[in-house]
């Protein structure tokens, strides 16, 4: 993560907290962007939680075609929303269980105790039903030679073909169609 991006995000967040206890951000954009990276970073110098939106894809019983249709229909946000928003907003301490989707099961509970920043990390955190939660919204991008070089490099050739055919056009689709990169309150281009 460049340095600048960085330090710009981290004063922002630095500003909001002069007048909030608590804060919760959303960092949302292309696959291969940084996104993680990012929010890594910010965990470790803010002390606070992440919670990765990769933890809310549909369960099999969810995965119709016509949710999978649906622009942002990728993520279990009505569980998001009830398992973490809702608790978060209470700053109640909550656990939720991933969904690990290649076992077709729950993983085992994640804890989060309540403090003053937490990050929802991942494609699709700025959903329409999940927007107006967050005090900050980011979106980070990225052109597409060094999205591809990135997935390629993290999950391999066989997958990057997969992102490629399937969850590149499912995130360009929820982009679009609610217009994330704008909405935001601050955009970035990490390569």
């Amino acid at each position: 993560m460049d340095d600048k991006i960085f330090e710009t995000i981290f004063c922002k967040i630095e500003s909001i907290r002069q007048n909030k206890d608590f804060i919760l951000i959303a960092i949302d954009g292309r696959c291969g962007s940084g996104k993680t990276t990012l929010a890594a970073a910010l965990q470790e110098r803010l002390k606070c939680h992440v919670v990765h939106m990769d933890h809310f894809f549909p369960r099999m019983e969810q995965r119709t075609a016509e949710r999978l249709n649906e622009p942002g229909g990728n993520l279990d946000r009505e569980r998001f929303l009830e398992e973490v928003i809702l608790p978060i907003k209470a700053r109640e301490a909550f656990s939720y269980c991933p969904y690990i989707p290649w076992e077709k099961r729950m993983g085992e509970a994640i804890q989060i105790e309540p403090c003053n920043v937490i990050i929802a990390e991942g494609s699709y955190s700025c959903h329409p039903e999940l927007f107006d939660n967050y005090d900050l919204r980011i979106f980070l991008t990225v052109s597409e030679s060094e999205r591809l070089r990135r997935i390629e490099k993290r999950n391999g050739k066989e997958k990057l073909v997969e992102f490629q055919e399937k969850w590149i056009p499912m995130e360009e689709k929820y982009f679009s169609a609610f217009n994330v990169e704008n909405r935001c309150d601050l955009w970035f281009k990490t390569g």
